[in-house]
């Protein structure tokens, strides 16, 4: 069976967000213990299973996502990994639809190699700083919100470009504060850079103590930042050490996240499934 490795929402090999992308030609998925020991040999942040569906139904594939430590509830990166590889290898033409955990997304393939996913927009609603956030995360927060049931991340608002940059979490104390993780956010310095706002995220507790970028986590962003900047369409850049770009787009209840992808890796897994 190919594996790839797909490094998304980039156009250069070695930046973005690598992620594992299985397709398989079966009805129904492996067992789940199968398809985490698979995920925890790719060591990724996210290896993505599809398989396809039968005609006539919502979506036309499957999808999970599994980090090296367990499954998760959305994923972006590896969702726009696999609507790429379904794209470039021909089986799938214009708006590919997925059935997930959480709900149906979908992705459509541009004729600039670009592709946007639909997704579920996170709700956002303000908590009070928990007791102990600040010294994890290395910074006051500004505001701290909660992104719901999906996503599951505390979204922390901080001063500026240069405090989110410069973060330096303690990881073991960082995931006793979200259910997934935490995204640390801030406006653009320099917004004529070609960006409008910054991020990191940080998910210890599910085996990923810091994320190139994270697709998901800008489902909550969007709405974040087009509420203050006053737009419904921005750019993200993600900050991480490999970083990567997410152009988004607020549209009520469901965002688009716009980015490309590369192919870095084609080989062949060599165990059953």
């Amino acid at each position: 069976m190919r594996i790839r490795i797909v490094d998304a929402f980039t156009d250069r090999p070695f930046s973005g967000n690598p992620a594992g992308v299985l397709l398989l030609e079966s009805a129904a998925f492996p067992d789940a213990v199968r398809l985490q020991e698979i995920a925890a040999e790719v060591n990724l942040s996210e290896t993505a299973f599809a398989h396809p569906l039968p005609p006539g139904g919502a979506a036309d594939w499957a999808l999970r996502w599994f980090t090296p430590a367990t499954e998760v509830d959305m994923c972006g990166h590896a969702t726009l990994a696999t609507a790429h590889v379904l794209h470039a290898t021909g089986r799938a033409t214009g708006t590919m639809r997925f059935s997930a955990r959480c709900g149906l997304l979908s992705a459509t393939a541009h004729p600039d190699g670009s592709l946007t996913l639909d997704f579920p927009t996170s709700p956002l609603a303000p908590v009070p700083v928990p007791a102990g956030l600040a010294e994890a995360l290395g910074a006051e927060p500004v505001a701290v919100y909660d992104t719901g049931e999906y996503v599951g991340d505390l979204l922390v608002e901080l001063r500026d470009e240069p405090a989110v940059r410069a973060l330096t979490p303690d990881f073991a104390a960082l995931a006793a504060h979200a259910r997934r993780g935490v995204i640390a956010t801030a406006a653009a310095e320099d917004p004529a850079r070609g960006y409008d706002y910054v991020s990191r995220g940080f998910f210890p507790g599910v085996g990923i103590d810091e994320d190139p970028v994270t697709g998901s986590a800008h489902t909550a962003l969007a709405p974040f930042w087009s509420a203050r900047l006053g737009r419904d369409d921005l750019t993200g850049l993600q900050a991480s050490a490999r970083s990567g770009l997410v152009r988004t787009a607020l549209r009520g209840e469901r965002t688009l996240l716009t980015g490309t992808a590369v192919t870095v890796i084609d080989g062949e897994l060599l165990t059953a499934l």
